[in-house]
């Protein structure tokens, strides 16, 4: 039992309440007694809507079932459901138009196009190290992915594979700074000369394009370029092994990549309690302080990874200023269903999480908004809150009012807080113009989410019949329409030059060729950030926004108008053809087993919520909490519709469980579920699929909180 201290009508576990006494509140100008009062004042006021908001959820979801038994055997009729969805209040009118109207943007959210990562909080260097990517290596990322075709040999530098990642910066940079009657890769020489650069003598085409230089002109040490907005830096190092042998002293290419990134509170981690919770919210703290640290040993050497610090230039009229070194950060809170242990109501339950992380998380901000020199996170003044799982426009009003509460007992100005809305529950998506008008005047970021999106999906039509396999969802028309009409709305809505329109993860971190060729579609298709699973990934992806002019892109678009409406959104991806095979089912099966096996047993007994999971081929893929969602409402689809069956379910459970042991086995902290298939790991793999239809909307954190509580307790 944790220990717990009272602090205005809360029992707090004392661990949680010395962090915020002793660490969080110091420097903020925010006293004890009054932080206590109204953070009281929030967990109590707001938990009964809270409740009420997720009670609502419960009865549209039953009625939605209702319709859907009521007819089954029936074919479709698409006019007459949507028509339902509105008479319940699942579906809502649309309003007239508006724009947007938030204030004291950073530019990496309203202006500067490129990558965005997301990382789990709780583990610093990884935090650190996404923090650190707004800068990366073209030359290390070419040279140590398969980006160019193959992976690097082994054993030490291989000079031909280097000179083929030197040729294909060069080309790049023709591509994106083209030199007057010359080639990058002929120059011998850059300088600056009457603010202009030169490289042998010969100007860019775009002279404006240069941003300015270190060293001296005649012989910078670096010059820096920018094109759409992204900065590139040119390092010249004689003493460099590779700019020693290169013709201009080119020692490397490095990228603006990771312009923002995610610090992620919710999918992403295992935070369970009170000590889940103060190790993410320290993390968060240090990288608001700007000291966050963390020490490692990597090749038998020990390394202590810190946050990068801005950038100083000269810049073409002599005078200097400074690009930053990190990215802008956002934190992700939880969504509105989840309670923590961490603090309890005057009642005894348990106080709501999304409202902790609220308060918490933006306390913590302070710190950087307080800051008078040195380093900053947003030099516009502005705390950016992305908000997961909300279903309709009165939830994303609900986290409106939430953070005016929130902002009125830390003293802060109305709207500081920005709030981003995830468009991944199919209420959010046909009431899109809705939800960003419940906040208009803290939007900046919309995004979607394919994986979340597919999961909601599932589960809201659970009773309408099986789902055609997952990767034929894909390809369904709803998908489409849900992409485009999440840009469309949003630029409609005065998104462009004012907030964020993302687009969700690239899952396959090993697989940097087909990122390249496939990812430059998010960029095309209108949104100014897109996910990636790593600096290394930011780096790479980071080229696509030198390709396509996103601001260009979103003007067209806009002007053009909407290219997809609710009634497609509303197309349900069932299977059309189900006639499968035997192996065709076995192998779905499979394959979803596999992968909510190789993800829960390490949520559950090592606690981490994201990790790359090889798949039933052993390829290795990013998996969090919205792939297990979707896998495990999969096979409760097929289950509930007679598919496969529950004995076939188990026996794939077991099957799959010996597979993952296998792909684990070098993992020293690895508990294998074979032969005995007893473990608390094992037990909630089953608990997502066997109670799938009743978890609701089909969320795993139920289950995985539970077993995860269990276990910290065995």
């Amino acid at each position: 039992m944790a220990e717990r201290v009272e602090r205005n009508g809360l029992q707090v576990a004392a661990e949680l309440a010395a962090f915020l006494e002793e660490r969080a509140l110091p420097g903020t100008g925010v006293a004890p007694g009054a932080f206590w009062a109204g953070f009281s004042d929030l967990l109590h006021g707001f938990a009964g809507r809270n409740r009420a908001l997720l009670e609502t959820r419960e009865e549209l979801q039953r009625r939605i079932d209702q319709w859907h038994i009521a007819r089954r055997g029936q074919p479709h009729d698409p006019d007459a459901y949507q028509a339902f969805l509105g008479e319940i209040g699942y579906l809502l009118p649309e309003g007239e138009d508006f724009r947007i109207d938030t204030t004291r943007i950073d530019p990496e959210i309203a202006t500067v196009a490129g990558p965005q990562l997301v990382v789990p909080i709780t583990n610093a260097r990884f935090a650190l190290n996404a923090a650190n990517a707004r800068w990366g290596s073209l030359y290390d990322a070419l040279y140590g992915t398969d980006a160019m075709g193959s992976l690097p040999p082994p054993g030490g530098y291989d000079r031909g594979r280097g000179a083929r990642v030197v040729a294909r910066a060069r080309v790049f940079l023709d591509d994106a700074f083209p030199i007057a009657g010359a080639s990058h890769a002929d120059i011998h020489r850059y300088r600056v000369e009457k603010g202009q650069l030169l490289a042998d003598d010969k100007p860019l085409m775009q002279p404006e394009k240069f941003a300015g230089h270190t060293g001296h002109p005649r012989a910078p040490d670096s010059v820096l370029l920018r094109n759409n907005g992204l900065h590139v830096e040119l390092v010249f190092d004689r003493a460099h092994p590779i700019g020693a042998r290169d013709q201009a002293l080119l020692a490397d290419v490095r990228m603006e990549a990771a312009v923002s990134a995610i610090m992620d509170c919710e999918d992403s981690v295992a935070c369970v309690d009170a000590e889940d919770k103060v190790l993410a919210y320290g993390n968060w703290l240090g990288l608001m302080q700007g000291d966050l640290t963390e020490t490692f040993e990597k090749g038998g050497a020990e390394m202590t990874r810190r946050l990068e610090g801005d950038r100083t230039y000269t810049a073409p009229d002599g005078s200097e200023f400074t690009v930053k070194g990190r990215a802008l950060m956002l934190v992700r809170n939880v969504g509105h269903l989840m309670t923590n242990p961490a603090i309890l109501l005057e009642d005894g339950s348990e106080a709501y999480e999304g409202l902790m992380d609220a308060m918490i998380t933006t306390l913590i901000a302070m710190h950087d908004l307080k800051k008078a020199e040195g380093a900053r996170n947003s030099v516009a003044g502005s705390v950016y809150v992305v908000k997961p799982k909300m279903h309709g426009p009165e939830e994303v009003a609900f986290a409106d009012d939430t953070f005016t509460e929130v902002e009125k007992v830390l003293g802060l100005p109305r709207y500081t807080v920005k709030l981003g809305i995830m468009d991944e529950e199919r209420r959010t998506s046909v009431n899109l113009k809705e939800c960003i008008r419940a906040a208009q005047h803290r939007v900046a970021f919309i995004n979607t989410g394919f994986l979340d999106r597919t999961g909601d999906e599932i589960h809201t039509s659970m009773e309408a019949g099986p789902f055609s396999r997952k990767d034929f969802i894909k390809r369904k028309s709803w998908i489409t329409a849900y992409e485009n009409q999440n840009v469309d709305i949003g630029l409609e809505c005065g998104l462009r030059g004012r907030a964020q329109i993302g687009k969700g993860m690239w899952a396959a971190p090993d697989a940097m060729a087909a990122m390249l060729e496939q990812k430059i579609e998010h960029p095309r298709a209108g949104a100014n950030c897109a996910w990636v699973p790593s600096p290394t990934a930011a780096t790479l992806h980071a080229l696509h926004y030198h390709r396509v002019d996103v601001a260009a892109v979103q003007e067209k678009l806009e002007k053009g108008g909407r290219r997809a409406y609710v009634t497609a959104l509303l197309d349900i991806p069932l299977a059309a053809y189900r006639r499968w095979t035997e192996a065709q089912i076995r192998r779905e099966v499979e394959n979803n087993a596999q992968g909510i096996l190789g993800y829960v047993v390490r949520w559950i007994d090592q606690g981490v919520g994201c990790s790359k999971v090889p798949d039933i081929n052993d390829v290795a893929l990013m998996e969090d909490r919205a792939t297990c969602r979707i896998s495990a409402q999969h096979i409760a689809n097929w289950m509930h519709h007679g598919v496969v069956s529950e004995e076939e379910v188990v026996a794939t459970f077991r099957r799959m469980a010996e597979v993952v042991d296998r792909q684990n086995a070098g993992d020293p902290a690895y508990r294998p579920m074979a032969p005995g298939f007893n473990g608390i790991a094992f037990a909630a793999a089953m608990d997502l699929v066997m109670r799938g239809r009743e978890l609701p909307s089909g969320y795993t954190e139920p289950v995985l909180h539970a077993r995860r509580l269990e276990w910290k307790a065995a």
